[in-house]
């Protein structure tokens, strides 16, 4: 990944883990690299008075084997799969709640107000 672009963010959490990712989601092989020649690329200003903390360079799983091109468009279709069925388990959750009689309660709390 191009850790100079504006867009590139990294972070560890407090188990370990760490995310490096862009932040335009334009980086479908993430974390391993960016596109090449991305139109969205933009370096990052001169330091501003910021403070840094130490730059971890162990970042995430190494890039596998046989890594290629094909490998994005995975990524891709198991991204559209998931954002597919998203809205159906959303109305399974609506309909659990209706039956248990906690259907609208957040409308009617905002309404209170």
């Amino acid at each position: 990944m191009r850790t100079n672009c504006k867009f590139y963010e990294s972070r560890t959490y407090a188990t370990g883990e760490s995310v490096r990712k862009c932040d335009l989601d334009l980086a479908p092989e993430a974390p391993w690299r960016c596109p090449d020649n991305c139109p969205a690329f933009k370096p990052r200003m001169a330091d501003v008075g910021w403070s840094y903390g130490p730059l971890q360079s162990d970042l995430g799983p190494p890039a596998p084997e046989g890594f290629d091109e094909t490998a994005a468009a995975l990524l891709d279709e198991a991204e559209n799969i998931v954002n597919a069925v998203g809205p159906e388990i959303l109305a399974e959750f609506k309909k659990q709640d209706e039956r248990r009689g906690f259907g609208g309660w957040l409308d009617r709390i905002k309404r209170r107000r």
